[in-house]
């Protein structure tokens, strides 16, 4: 059989049979005898339980000869605007992109190719997000990576989908999906939840130009996040700027003595300046507080000799009125005594009491009328 070519082909095998490079047919399992005659005889030998059908020439061939290679292919053809989800076997493997063709073996398994049209709708839908958000179905394929922005917005956050640089709209928490074909899709997540920032270490003059070191703590919320992000560059930046501009000027308001005397005035300064300027802006001003006012060294010093001095001061006054108060009472004692004898001897009697009471031994002369009488006499003697 010099002019005749022999060809074995498996089960599993199809052969794209070529005569002087031009295609003639596909040869099916089997022994095939093909005539040298007519030229050179060249094949193409194809493993079809790889499913995936790839040549180099696959569209030229699936368009000029499609009547030979419809019986063994299978063809989808996605426009621009179109996304395809490949199905085998009625498993989810795979996404094609826009403008692709993807071309299988018939009789392997089942293909089906879902077509989504992504043109206005590029949202996933519950089900696919599940499935090519996480990656349980399809693996790591590397068109599904490229394919969709995957997203989780969790509680008491919110998402804002910007698609061409343009905020479309904002997502509640939750998971989302969408295709990234011919668009630009991020979504960027904003916490609702309370927010704490500290301003530390602020030195500020006084109205007297006294310098302090102030530490201020506040807390926030984001109330409109729309208008945060359209407005606002850096809001968590915005908000320190704005609380360290209202300190400086309610510390430069006020002198030391009246900071020292009410800090929670200071407070409600602060609060009053920045709460409506941060409103303009979506954002809620919940509280401000003074931590600390930190005086310079040789102030401190002056303010405790000062306060030492007021204490001492203080002390003297109240000295000098429980002494004013003793003499009058003293007075008041000897007035009554001036005029009556009996409440002078019970005195003198009472001083005998507390005398005796301090010693061990006490002699006595001239009986109980001279105890009585002559050992005590604290007034004298009437001429």
């Amino acid at each position: 059989m010099i002019f005749w070519k022999t060809i074995d082909v498996a089960d599993h095998e199809r052969v794209l049979l070529y005569v002087r490079d031009q295609f003639k047919r596909v040869l099916g399992p089997g022994r095939h005898y093909v005539s040298t005659l007519e030229g050179k005889v060249r094949q193409e030998t194809y493993d079809i339980t790889a499913v995936v059908f790839t040549h180099a020439k696959e569209r030229f061939l699936l368009s000029h000869y499609q009547e030979e290679l419809e019986p063994y292919l299978e063809q989808f053809s996605l426009k621009d605007t179109e996304v395809g989800l490949l199905y085998r076997d009625n498993r989810l493997v795979d996404v094609l992109a826009p403008g692709s063709v993807f071309t299988a073996w018939k009789g392997v398994e089942d293909i089906r190719v879902d077509i989504i049209d992504i043109d206005s709708q590029y949202q996933l839908d519950s089900t696919l997000v599940g499935l090519l958000g996480r990656g349980v179905k399809i693996g790591q394929s590397r068109e599904i990576v490229n394919a969709i922005v995957y997203a989780e917005i969790a509680d008491e956050h919110v998402g804002l989908l910007l698609v061409n640089g343009k905020l479309e709209k904002i997502l509640p928490s939750g998971a989302y999906g969408f295709w990234k074909y011919n668009r630009s899709i991020m979504v960027k997540t904003i916490d609702l939840r309370l927010q704490a920032l500290e301003v530390s270490g602020q030195e500020i003059l006084t109205k007297d130009r006294v310098s302090l070191r102030i530490n201020l703590t506040a807390s926030y919320t984001i109330k409109d996040p729309k208008t945060v992000f359209s407005k606002v560059n850096d809001y968590a930046g915005f908000v320190y700027r704005e609380l360290q501009l209202s300190l400086r000027e309610a510390v430069g308001a006020q002198s030391l003595d009246a900071l020292l005397e009410d800090k929670d005035s200071l407070n409600t300064a602060i609060t009053h300046c920045t709460r409506e300027k941060l409103a303009e802006y979506g954002i809620r001003l919940m509280g401000v507080g003074v931590k600390d006012i930190i005086l310079p060294g040789d102030m401190k010093q002056i303010l405790n000799r000062v306060v030492e001095a007021q204490k001492e001061a203080e002390a003297n006054l109240i000295k000098r009125r429980e002494e004013t108060q003793a003499m009058r009472s003293l007075h008041n004692t000897a007035k009554m005594m001036e005029n009556n004898s009996v409440l002078l001897r019970l005195k003198e009697l009472e001083a005998l009491e507390r005398v005796t009471g301090q010693i061990g031994n006490i002699s006595v002369y001239g009986g109980l009328d001279g105890v009585l009488n002559d050992l005590v006499k604290l007034a004298p003697n009437k001429l």
